[in-house]
């Protein structure tokens, strides 16, 4: 796995750092509604486990909550599960979309939907712990906007998807302006203000890591070990992995279209050159090289890279043709809940 470590960003002063959290500790409300926002697609056996375990653990901490599940075109029993669970409990909203729009998808239709003072975004399979929500909120009161959690270990991953996720972050980071943390998922801790500038964006492919990185604000991680998923399996294999890290990367960089022009310029630098070579010793020794062999190779290598070009202008031609569509992110098929607020 390649080394996730990058030279520093220019930071803020440390006594400008203060000031800021200073400022923000003051307008941290004593009694924040916090908002739990679960994305969930084909879940039903997760359901039940998922609120034993997070429930009381929000009650034994004294905290008000809400959680907003999200259920994204399942086609199992997940939606009618979520309601059970809703009706039995006043605190959880379901906002059902029409129809399966993806992770990314859901997710903001959640954060559209979320009321809380602060919202934590996380998984229903339980990798991303509950007792993780006490630091976060702790370092929420020093007066840090987005909190976010850190993958020290991850051992119930495949070699593959942690050699693939090192290089992606890797890559990530190099090819782009905004810095996303390595080993850094959705499962983090967002202050109103914060995702009052995410509901101002209206990008069709959104990739959310990139946009939490993308508004800035005061953001600081904390460490945790992520544990086996309580039930379920995940939905992600290696192709959707890689199409993901793929948006990821046409959504926050244009160095892959850079790469290929600087990339074609080098070529047809290296052609001139070697005409040049060919002509001169044509002239010089009067040597005329048959060159049917370097002549095709030559071919197919151009051909080989003419297309990876156009597959590069492609991928970021698509991506404009969808923006420009202007379909919305996602269809609310309803939104089911208790019409009192989350109480204590």
């Amino acid at each position: 796995m390649p080394d996730s470590s990058l030279p520093p960003l220019p930071a803020k002063s440390s006594s400008a750092l203060e000031r800021q959290l200073a400022v923000q500790r003051a307008r941290r409300p004593a009694d924040p509604l916090l908002s739990l926002v679960v994305p969930v697609f084909n879940e039903e056996e997760s359901i039940d486990i998922f609120l034993t375990t997070v429930e009381p653990f929000l009650d034994r901490a004294g905290l008000r909550f809400e959680i907003v599940f999200v259920n994204d075109g399942s086609r199992d029993d997940t939606l009618s599960r979520l309601l059970d669970c809703g009706r039995r409990d006043a605190r959880i909203r379901i906002v059902n979309l029409s129809r399966n729009f993806g992770k990314e998808a859901a997710l903001t239709a959640g954060i559209d939907h979320a009321r809380g003072d602060i919202l934590i975004p996380m998984d229903i399979d339980l990798q991303d712990p509950p007792d993780l929500f006490i630091p976060f909120i702790e370092r929420w009161r020093e007066g840090y906007d987005i909190v976010y959690g850190v993958r020290q270990k991850r051992a119930w991953d495949t070699m593959s998807k942690r050699l693939s996720a090192g290089w992606f972050y890797w890559a990530f980071n190099r090819m782009s302006p905004v810095r996303i943390p390595p080993n850094v998922g959705d499962f983090r801790l967002v202050d109103r203000r914060a995702v009052e500038v995410l509901r101002q964006l209206p990008e069709r492919n959104r990739f959310m890591k990139g946009l939490f990185a993308w508004v800035g604000f005061n953001a600081v991680g904390v460490p945790y070990e992520r544990p086996q998923r309580a039930a379920g399996s995940s939905k992600f294999n290696l192709w959707r992995l890689w199409n993901f890290a793929l948006d990821g990367v046409v959504s926050f960089s244009t160095v892959p279209l850079r790469a290929s022009f600087y990339g074609g310029l080098a070529i047809a630098a290296i052609a001139a050159l070697y005409a040049l070579f060919i002509i001169g010793r044509v002239l010089i020794f009067g040597i005329d090289t048959p060159g049917y062999a370097s002549l095709l190779i030559a071919v197919l290598g151009m051909g080989a890279i003419q297309l990876l070009s156009i597959g590069i202008i492609g991928e970021y031609l698509g991506r404009l043709f969808l923006e420009v569509k202007g379909r919305p992110i996602y269809v609310v098929e309803g939104v089911y809940e208790d019409p009192q607020p989350p109480q204590a």
